[in-house]
């Protein structure tokens, strides 16, 4: 494979690494906790693989559902067997692309940004994605007693949740498209990007300290409950409305190591995300329990409906939308141009889909040789 070449991301990495995030699709910064009161234990007697036990981490939000509802349901244990499972839960992307490579996990469920920053500050050497997991689940949501249109966000406070992560990136991009103009990184211009955590984001719209937010699920509906309208979904500037919010990612090392490992937890994947699609009610209640466990507090049915109802689960890593997102980054001047080649190995996936008579996915290009 051609490695991606050393280049700078995004240039104020070392400030917003320290910003906490809860239940963010992806971002930056963020503490870990050990999951292990949700993971089930392997059956007695089962036949292990190639490594005694498989570590893995994803957030505890709606838009990595696969892996909450994978490991609530027991549907990744039962793929492999006698290999333990060890579960951590991360609030952002950067803790948990540092647990990767510090080898605290091999396996994680993270967003686009995070994925692109790891793998290009790495020279393309830690990690690969290996899987799709979810695409959506992101919305322009506003005060419709200030806002009524469209072009009436020329002008007003818009939050989105982090300097630089997947949805800061994408509304600078919408609004260049508008033809407007915002420093992308003071957030300062026709519009007033306002960079807030996720968590306070409802608070600070009641206050009235912001206008509106471009946010992941489940904090577009949290607005919603709170009297905001969603003005725009960003599915709609998709093509067949889909991108990717949610991609499985694992270190190169324990690819390569444990094959047979990686498989199993794409296996297992596969199949919750094929559960899911079948028993909406079910999984989302199941999602539900899961945030419960973690968090101590379930969503409220309200938030959780309308915000289920807006993601896709999908095995399809949806890699052109991976490549168009970096192209806008750059575009925005938070990112210089990445040499993605070879952030992608789709083999084992690919060899999981045919076994189940499923359509095998593609790489847009950006496969490892």
């Amino acid at each position: 494979m051609s490695a991606a070449r050393p280049l700078t991301t995004l240039r104020t990495l070392a400030v917003i690494a320290a910003l906490p995030l809860l239940l963010t699709a992806c971002g930056y910064g963020s503490k870990s906790t050990d999951d292990g009161k949700q993971t089930p234990a392997a059956a007695a007697g089962a036949k292990k693989l190639s490594a005694d036990e498989v570590k893995i981490g994803y957030f505890p939000n709606l838009t990595h559902a696969t892996a909450l509802v994978g490991v609530q349901e027991g549907l990744f244990q039962k793929e492999l067997g006698g290999t333990t499972i060890k579960a951590s839960t991360f609030n952002a992307g950067p803790s948990e692309i540092e647990a990767l490579n510090a080898g605290s996990i091999d396996i994680g469920w993270i967003g686009p940004s995070p994925s692109i920053n790891g793998y290009t500050k790495s020279n393309g050497k830690n990690l690969r994605i290996i899987g799709g997991s979810a695409s959506g689940g992101v919305k322009l949501v506003v005060n419709p007693k200030k806002i009524k249109s469209l072009k009436d966000v020329k002008g007003k406070k818009i939050a989105t949740p982090q300097l630089g992560n997947t949805q800061d990136v994408a509304f600078l991009n919408w609004i260049a498209d508008q033809g407007w103009k915002v420093d992308a990184e003071s957030g300062k211009g026709d519009v007033s990007v306002v960079r807030t955590d996720n968590k306070i984001t409802p608070d600070a719209y009641k206050s009235g300290s912001i206008d509106g937010a471009w946010v992941p699920e489940p904090t577009a509906s949290k607005l919603v409950a709170e009297g905001g309208k969603v003005l725009l979904d960003e599915s709609t500037l998709w093509p067949d409305k889909k991108f990717v919010i949610t991609n499985i990612i694992v270190s190169q090392k324990f690819l390569k190591e444990h094959p047979d490992v990686v498989e199993a937890v794409l296996r297992g994947s596969v199949k919750t995300n094929a559960w899911i699609n079948a028993n909406p009610d079910e999984a989302k209640a199941s999602a539900n329990k899961a945030l419960e466990k973690l968090s101590g507090k379930a969503l409220p049915a309200e938030v959780i409906d309308p915000a289920w109802k807006s993601i896709q689960f999908t095995d399809d890593p949806l890699a052109s939308t991976l490549n168009t997102e970096a192209e806008h980054a750059v575009k925005a001047g938070l990112l210089e141009k990445p040499d993605l080649k070879g952030i992608y190995d789709l083999t084992l996936l690919n060899k999981v889909l045919r076994a189940e008579g499923k359509s095998e996915v593609d790489d847009a290009g950006l496969g490892a040789e």
